[in-house]
This record gives C-alpha cells, structure tokens and sequence, in this order.
C-alpha cells in the first residue's frame, strides 16, 4: 500500500515537472495519442485548476490506452484533485472506477479509506445528508472489521465518533420540533433512537461550527 502511494505520488510529480504549472492552452479535437500525451494533460490541467479538462483527458486516455500502466496513477490523481476542490461525488466516482480495474490486495485498503473519507467531508447540511450519514457509518464500521490492523484505524474511528455524535443531535433537534408542534408519537421514535445510540448526551460538547468537519486539518 505505501508503495502504491510512493508510486503514484512520484508519478504525478514527474508529470508536474515535464509539462509545468502554465495555464491549459485551448484544446482542439484531439485522439490518438500516446498514453503519456494524455497523462501529462491530465497534470498540467489539474494543477492550472482546469478539471474539466483533466476529466476529459482521461476520458481520452482510458478510451486509447485502457491497459496503459499509467492508468492507476491518472485515476488516484484524479481523485485527489476532486477533494481538493471539494467535489467528493466526482473523487468517489474515480475511487470506484480504480476499485474497479485496480482495487485488489493493500491498495484495496487505501482506496477504501479515500472513499470514507470523500463521504466524510462530502457532508454540508446533516439534514439533507441523512443517507450519506448513515452509509458513511455503515462503510466505517465495515472497514474497522475488514482492516483490523490498519494504519488508518484513529482517522476512520474519529469520522465514526464524530458520525455518531452528529446523528444524535440530529434526532435530538427532530424530536424537539416534533414536541413543539405537538407531535409527541414522532417525538418518541426519535428519542429511542438515541436511546440506542453508542454515544450519549453526557459524551458530547455542543460543537461551535458543527460536528462533522476538521478531522484532516
């Protein structure tokens, strides 16, 4: 796995070097290229800030040259320039696809790591991210009895605590609407899932810009 990740890491460092941090020209229609041509604008696109362009490059690399040895490099790259600019569906989409064509062995471990984390940072509005709350938990637990002796296991437990704790909050603030607008039924069935829940009232501290958040910083 570290050396999967020294790999592709050097992989996109050469790729910096060879074709600069400029600015992404104006493309014209292009196709047949060797697989380098298309990796390398891949590079120069993502650190000019074009992901549009990178996105589209590899659509060209990986319609060319699908069995290029370059192609899990391009797609860990590109999942890492989608969580740096905090487009996690687009990073968990190029996860999937190396899950895919690569994900096997200890390189299965990291990739599966990534995407719990693009899930993590993927949720903004706890109300509306209800779904992805609950999955990421459920993805979080399967990794912690998958990958017992992992590295990853404080970073993967402190999402899950955090998880935890941002869904008791969340049916704390619904049963307290639902019994002030007098529906104390609904109320009830909010409160016996917290009764449930592995974290309790007593074990968290009112957050002051939220709970789900800055486990990476």
């Amino acid at each position: 796995m570290l050396q999967m990740m020294k790999t592709v890491f050097i992989g996109v460092f050469i790729s910096f070097f060879l074709v600069g941090c400029g600015s992404d020209e104006s493309t014209v229609e292009e196709f047949n290229k060797p697989a380098l041509y298309w990796y390398q604008k891949i590079a120069k696109s993502i650190s000019g800030g074009y992901m549009d362009k990178a996105d589209a490059y590899y659509v060209s690399l990986k319609s060319e040259h699908m069995r290029s040895p370059m192609m899990p490099s391009a797609i860990i790259m590109l999942a890492h320039a989608h969580m740096s600019q905090e487009e996690y569906l687009l990073a968990n989409f190029y996860l999937d696809e190396y899950n895919k064509r690569f994900g096997a062995g200890s390189n299965r471990e990291y990739i599966e790591f990534l995407k719990i984390k693009a899930s993590f940072l993927g949720i903004k509005d706890v109300y509306k991210d209800q779904k992805l709350i609950q999955d990421t938990i459920l993805n979080a637990k399967i990794f912690l009895s998958r990958y017992p002796g992992s590295d990853y296991h404080p970073l993967i437990e402190t999402m899950l605590v955090r998880l935890y704790m941002t869904q008791y909050l969340l049916n704390e603030n619904i049963a307290a609407l639902y019994e002030r607008t007098g529906k104390e039924k609904a109320a009830k069935i909010y409160r016996d899932k917290n009764r449930d829940s592995v974290i309790q009232q007593s074990d968290i501290t009112p957050p002051e810009q939220g709970i789900v958040g800055r486990v990476f910083d």
